[in-house]
Protein backbone atom coordinates (compact mmCIF):
# COMPACT_ATOMS: atom_id res chain seq x y z
CA UNK A 1 0.00 0.00 0.00
CA UNK A 2 1.13 3.82 -0.78
CA UNK A 3 0.28 6.49 1.11
CA UNK A 4 1.48 9.74 -0.32
CA UNK A 5 2.92 12.52 2.04
CA UNK A 6 3.89 15.72 1.66
CA UNK A 7 7.39 17.98 3.03
CA UNK A 8 5.72 20.61 5.03
CA UNK A 9 9.68 21.99 5.96
CA UNK A 10 12.74 21.01 3.93
CA UNK A 11 13.93 19.20 7.10
CA UNK A 12 10.97 16.79 7.66
CA UNK A 13 12.06 13.03 7.20
CA UNK A 14 10.63 10.47 5.37
CA UNK A 15 8.77 8.23 7.90
CA UNK A 16 10.90 4.93 7.72
CA UNK A 17 10.67 1.34 9.35
CA UNK A 18 13.22 -0.10 11.52
CA UNK A 19 13.18 -3.65 9.87
CA UNK A 20 11.78 -5.89 7.52
CA UNK A 21 8.68 -6.48 9.88
CA UNK A 22 8.34 -3.58 11.87
CA UNK A 23 4.61 -2.67 12.63
CA UNK A 24 5.13 1.07 12.96
CA UNK A 25 7.22 3.66 10.77
CA UNK A 26 9.51 6.20 12.79
CA UNK A 27 8.18 9.98 12.96
CA UNK A 28 11.24 12.27 13.30
CA UNK A 29 10.90 15.96 15.01
CA UNK A 30 11.82 19.20 13.42
CA UNK A 31 12.82 21.54 15.93
CA UNK A 32 14.95 24.57 16.09
CA UNK A 33 18.05 23.30 17.88
CA UNK A 34 17.41 21.47 20.87
CA UNK A 35 13.57 21.60 21.91
CA UNK A 36 13.30 21.27 25.83
CA UNK A 37 10.74 19.14 27.58
CA UNK A 38 10.47 20.38 31.05
CA UNK A 39 9.58 17.31 33.67
CA UNK A 40 6.05 16.72 33.81
CA UNK A 41 5.10 18.69 30.99
CA UNK A 42 3.69 17.97 27.35
CA UNK A 43 5.31 19.82 24.59
CA UNK A 44 4.02 19.41 20.97
CA UNK A 45 6.83 18.46 18.05
CA UNK A 46 6.49 19.25 14.80
CA UNK A 47 7.22 16.29 12.29
CA UNK A 48 7.19 18.55 8.88
CA UNK A 49 4.94 16.08 6.82
CA UNK A 50 0.93 15.44 6.04
CA UNK A 51 -0.05 12.16 5.04
CA UNK A 52 -2.77 11.24 2.82
CA UNK A 53 -4.10 7.91 4.78
CA UNK A 54 -6.38 5.66 2.55
CA UNK A 55 -9.81 5.36 2.65
CA UNK A 56 -10.64 2.98 5.52
CA UNK A 57 -7.89 3.30 7.60
CA UNK A 58 -6.10 5.14 10.60
CA UNK A 59 -2.85 6.34 11.59
CA UNK A 60 -2.11 5.22 15.12
CA UNK A 61 0.42 7.55 16.58
CA UNK A 62 2.86 5.24 19.54
CA UNK A 63 5.42 5.81 21.81
CA UNK A 64 8.74 4.57 20.72
CA UNK A 65 10.17 2.20 23.68
CA UNK A 66 14.03 3.80 23.54
CA UNK A 67 12.61 7.16 23.77
CA UNK A 68 10.34 6.03 26.54
CA UNK A 69 12.20 3.45 28.54
CA UNK A 70 15.41 5.89 28.32
CA UNK A 71 14.19 9.60 28.33
CA UNK A 72 10.83 9.21 29.67
CA UNK A 73 8.98 10.56 26.85
CA UNK A 74 5.27 9.42 25.44
CA UNK A 75 2.74 10.70 23.66
CA UNK A 76 0.87 12.54 26.10
CA UNK A 77 -2.45 11.16 24.47
CA UNK A 78 -1.10 7.83 24.78
CA UNK A 79 -2.39 6.81 21.42
CA UNK A 80 -2.54 9.69 18.69
CA UNK A 81 -5.27 9.11 16.08
CA UNK A 82 -4.85 10.52 12.90
CA UNK A 83 -8.34 10.06 10.58
CA UNK A 84 -7.85 9.25 7.05
CA UNK A 85 -9.38 12.76 5.89
CA UNK A 86 -7.16 14.88 8.18
CA UNK A 87 -4.56 16.47 5.58
CA UNK A 88 -2.58 18.58 8.41
CA UNK A 89 1.10 18.32 9.71
CA UNK A 90 1.23 15.26 12.09
CA UNK A 91 2.53 16.85 15.51
CA UNK A 92 3.47 14.68 18.18
CA UNK A 93 2.21 16.01 21.67
CA UNK A 94 5.09 14.41 23.75
CA UNK A 95 4.75 14.32 27.95
CA UNK A 96 7.99 14.01 29.57
CA UNK A 97 7.02 11.61 32.33
CA UNK A 98 10.41 11.66 34.40
CA UNK A 99 11.84 13.83 37.00
CA UNK A 100 14.53 15.90 34.74
CA UNK A 101 13.98 17.92 31.95
CA UNK A 102 14.84 16.32 28.36
CA UNK A 103 15.64 17.52 24.93
CA UNK A 104 14.61 16.35 21.49
CA UNK A 105 16.90 16.97 18.67
CA UNK A 106 16.08 17.52 15.46
CA UNK A 107 15.90 14.74 13.09
CA UNK A 108 15.50 12.28 16.50
CA UNK A 109 12.58 9.68 15.97
CA UNK A 110 10.19 11.05 18.63
CA UNK A 111 7.19 8.35 17.67
CA UNK A 112 5.67 5.34 15.56
CA UNK A 113 2.73 5.72 12.57
CA UNK A 114 0.73 2.33 12.63
CA UNK A 115 -1.58 2.75 9.14
CA UNK A 116 -4.39 0.07 10.55
CA UNK A 117 -7.67 -0.69 9.11
CA UNK A 118 -10.99 1.75 10.40
CA UNK A 119 -14.33 0.89 10.08
CA UNK A 120 -17.07 3.43 10.26
CA UNK A 121 -20.22 1.63 11.72
CA UNK A 122 -23.68 2.23 12.46
CA UNK A 123 -24.88 2.10 16.03
CA UNK A 124 -28.14 0.52 16.40
CA UNK A 125 -29.46 0.15 20.07
CA UNK A 126 -30.95 -3.04 21.27
CA UNK A 127 -32.64 -4.57 24.56
CA UNK A 128 -30.44 -7.46 25.03
CA UNK A 129 -26.89 -8.52 23.24
CA UNK A 130 -25.44 -11.65 23.15
CA UNK A 131 -24.41 -13.81 25.55
CA UNK A 132 -20.36 -15.23 25.94
CA UNK A 133 -18.61 -16.42 28.54
CA UNK A 134 -16.81 -13.54 29.56
CA UNK A 135 -19.79 -11.83 30.16
CA UNK A 136 -19.74 -8.51 31.89
CA UNK A 137 -16.09 -9.00 33.56
CA UNK A 138 -13.72 -6.21 33.05
CA UNK A 139 -10.76 -4.27 34.52
CA UNK A 140 -8.69 -7.73 35.07
CA UNK A 141 -11.53 -9.91 35.17
CA UNK A 142 -10.08 -12.50 32.71
CA UNK A 143 -7.36 -14.99 34.07
CA UNK A 144 -9.00 -15.39 37.57
CA UNK A 145 -9.32 -18.95 39.06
Amino acid sequence: MKVPFKKLNERAHTPTYGSPYSAGADLYAVTEGELVVPAGETVFVHTGIAIELPAGTVGLVYARSGLSCKKDLAPANKVGVIDCDYRGEIMVALHNHGKEARTVADGERIAQLVVAPCYTVQFEQAEELSQTVRGEGGFGSTGRN
